[in-house]
């Protein structure tokens, strides 16, 4: 994948997509699979904003059922199924348990009741039957928790994804079926004739000239989720802000606190965060507070990390939790404008059309990506039945790994790294070795990648910058404790490589 910035110059577009994060690389892809002539760009790195801040959860939204959402968690159940079943390498199962203590706003009853909704709204398309446990039960399956006042709980499944790479894949998908892509080109302002919008001025961040030029295009989508009020100032003065942008942080556990992720009720505020394994770590999160200062800023504050902490605490109060072992991230919802506690605000998504004939996509969830791309394109072109639609161009993995392993001369540790994290393209990640069997090497000793991950990164992911890589491609700067050990050794191969 190279970016196209010649392309991007010369040519007029059918359809010009701002914003190169989940539902931006979705409409491209699918746009330019239904015959559009596309171009996808971004000012950053694809994914690099709420695209990968995200929970990592392909899921219903099972805390949606108290505001009686079901419409948009059955659509989310249904996207759910769909995504396991064509990227099980970036989406699998995830059991979720629960736990429910004597003086919860949430009685029992409610709870069993809300994830029997749950799996009721799933039908077919549930991956397992839900299970209610009692307190002992509770503390089989998690020997840690606490267990003052534990009433018991339910057990019930989801899906955990790979949020980076799955926005990638859409992105990769959409340069193989011809849409023009480059990351780090920002819009500068819009291009419009007798008041219609005709394409966008915009700037090659990465040229040393510093040159601006044009995308001329029929039609201009703008999928920039938090930065959504700043470029419909930018496309009028008068257009109202549609988007109201609310902050979540995450932390990352250095240690895997279980193998079951939890949801657990907050009694301080009574929304829910999350305690979930990830890469041999846990994420726990989510806060959700209203942001109003300059999306490009956004950072975890002090008395953020601190909430979470003390609610992993109060749950798991064998955990030695500190500011030094913790990783921490935050992100920004683009929620649709409406009144009330953020964490109420419903994830319902919207299209507005500016007069000037731009069109912005607006609220949503990761989850119903697919949706939202559709009800965009449907504005556009007549397309068919969504659950028709393949999300995945690189084919389900048939093959033998311990065939493969002997193959390539790999172990089998790295050999599952790459088939979880490429799918059917680990092949290419491996043939980069047949060329220099250096790039076989890992990177570090104990760590599972080798550095043909590396070079394929640049050469076939469109990396550019050492955070594109650590962050995004590979996702290995958010473990302190690991990375700490081996980040000289990596950067050391990225700047070999770059």
């Amino acid at each position: 994948m190279k970016r196209r910035v010649e392309n991007l110059k010369k040519s007029t577009y059918d359809l010009l997509v701002i914003g190169g994060g989940i539902n931006g690389a979705s409409i491209a892809y699918i746009a330019a699979s239904m015959g559009l002539k596309t171009a996808l760009i971004d000012k950053g790195d694809f994914a690099s904003g709420t695209s990968s801040k995200s929970s990592k959860l392909v899921h219903g939204g099972i805390r949606y059922l108290e505001s009686f959402q079901f419409k948009l968690v059955r659509e989310a159940l249904i996207e759910r199924f769909i995504h396991l079943k064509e990227v099980p390498h970036l989406v699998r199962p995830m059991p979720f348990v629960i736990p429910v203590y004597k003086g919860d706003k949430r009685p029992f009853w409610i709870v069993k009741l809300g994830v029997f909704l749950y799996d009721l709204l799933s039908f077919k398309y549930n991956i397992r039957p839900h299970r209610n446990l009692t307190a002992e039960e509770v503390i089989h399956l998690e020997p840690g928790i606490n267990r003052e006042g534990l009433k018991g709980g339910v057990l019930y499944y989801d899906a955990q994804m790979d949020d980076a790479r799955l926005c990638l894949e859409n992105v990769l998908s959409a340069y193989e079926v011809g849409v023009d892509v480059a990351n780090y080109v920002e819009v500068k302002s819009f291009a419009k004739h007798q008041g219609r919008t005709i394409g966008a001025e915009v700037k090659d961040l990465l040229d040393p000239h510093g040159a601006s030029f044009t995308i001329r295009a029929e039609k201009t989508i703008c999928a920039v989720g938090p930065w959504t009020n700043k470029l419909l100032k930018l496309d009028s003065e008068n257009e109202k802000e549609i988007v109201r942008t609310t902050k979540g942080v995450h932390i990352v556990y250095p240690e895997e606190i279980s193998k079951n992720a939890f949801l657990i009720p907050s009694p301080k505020d009574n929304r829910v965060f999350f305690v979930i394994p990830w890469n041999g770590n846990s994420l726990i999160g989510t806060t959700d507070t209203d942001y109003s200062s300059d999306p490009d800023d956004v950072r975890p504050e002090k008395e953020d990390i601190q909430y979470l902490m003390n609610e992993a605490k109060r749950v798991f109060p064998g955990l030695k939790l500190d500011h030094t072992d913790t990783v921490s991230f935050a992100g920004l919802r683009p929620l649709i404008k409406s009144k009330g506690h953020p964490s109420k605000v419903s994830r319902e998504h919207m299209i507005h059309e500016s007069k000037s004939g731009v069109s912005y996509v607006a609220g949503g969830k990761y989850t119903t990506y697919r949706r939202m791309a559709f009800d965009c394109l449907k504005r556009l072109i007549r397309i068919p039945n969504t659950q028709r639609y393949s999300l995945y161009s690189g084919g389900k993995i048939m093959d033998d790994p311990k065939q493969i392993s002997e193959k390539y001369g790999v172990d089998l540790e790295v050999l599952s790294e790459l088939m979880s994290k490429y799918g059917a393209r680990y092949k290419d990640v491996l043939n980069l070795t047949k060329e220099n069997s250096e790039l076989k090497e890992r990177i570090h000793p104990d760590l599972p990648m080798i550095k043909a991950q590396i070079k394929y990164s640049i050469d076939v992911e469109m990396a550019i910058k050492e955070e594109d890589i650590v962050y995004r491609r590979l996702s290995v700067g958010y473990n302190a404790r690991l990375f700490n050990q081996f980040k000289e050794d990596f950067n050391k191969v990225i700047k070999e490589l770059l």
